[in-house]
């Protein structure tokens, strides 16, 4: 048996700090969990792991091992309130020892080539100001923050502010994954990777919403797009082939650092 050690949370807004103090539990007494907000997050770790797609006490997920270890991954789906459900639901459905964020996450200048690893000091929740700091796993550096919202940010002001306050990347989920986390006391990880800057111009809201909010890609939306902006169709495979580097990228990075934990 072993206490895991205290967890704290700084709220920046408001200089508290959230404390939390799990109960005794076994070592692996569950599977790693990997989450991923959107299917083509998911595909590399399905495919590298070869998961087969089950359900666990009503909740769909992939499930294999890796290096003989029980793992599961889902998708929760984009923005905050559909991770935080879909954590609450696999935490709910069964144990976990740990908790793997992979995909991708956007940068907030045009320095960073896109396939680069994020590993971030600390993730802020950007409507509440709440900071949460990842445990590292595996080798890497750990810096910079990542800037969790649920609205796209494009504006140069915006961005140059969060460049000034130590952002290096943005996404939609890796806070409230976090929060749930740290409420039941188990550890967490962050592997993202650039796919694409929030100052180029690549991805704007007509952009954006050519997905579902399940990550799937909205077909009828696609379409229109692209008879819309005809012109468009190199610029987007360029964003295609950056996503899917970034997806493989950051699959490749969470499973060398979880193997044999």
């Amino acid at each position: 048996m072993h206490r895991p050690e205290l967890r704290t949370t700084r709220l920046a807004a408001t200089g508290q700090i959230r404390q939390a103090w799990p109960m005794d539990t076994p070592e692996s007494s569950g599977p790693i969990a990997f989450i991923c907000a959107m299917p083509m997050e998911l595909s590399p770790l399905v495919k590298k792991l070869s998961l087969s797609k089950t359900e666990v006490n009503g909740v769909k997920v992939h499930r294999g091992t890796l290096d003989g270890r029980d793992v599961v991954a889902i998708v929760t789906g984009m923005g905050t309130k559909l991770a935080t459900e879909a954590m609450e639901r696999l935490l709910d459905a069964t144990p976990v020892d740990r908790v793997v964020v992979v995909g991708i996450t956007g940068a907030v200048e045009n320095e960073t080539p896109i396939g680069t690893l994020i590993l971030p000091e600390v993730v802020v929740n950007s409507a509440t100001g709440a900071e949460y700091r990842p445990e590292q796993l595996g080798g890497g550096t750990p810096h910079g923050k990542m800037w969790t919202g649920d609205v796209l940010l494009t504006d140069p002001d915006v961005i140059a502010d969060l460049r000034a306050r130590g952002v290096v990347s943005l996404d939609m989920e890796t806070a409230a994954i976090a929060e749930s986390c740290e409420r039941r006391g188990i550890p967490w990880s962050v592997f993202r990777v650039i796919s694409d800057r929030a100052t180029d111009g690549s991805i704007d809201e007509e952009v954006f919403r050519l997905s579902n909010q399940d990550g799937t890609p909205n077909g009828r939306a696609v379409a229109a797009y692209f008879a819309k902006h005809p012109g468009r169709i190199p610029k987007m495979a360029k964003v295609a082939k950056g996503a899917k580097l970034a997806t493989k990228t950051a699959a490749d990075a969470a499973i060398r650092a979880a193997a044999g934990t």
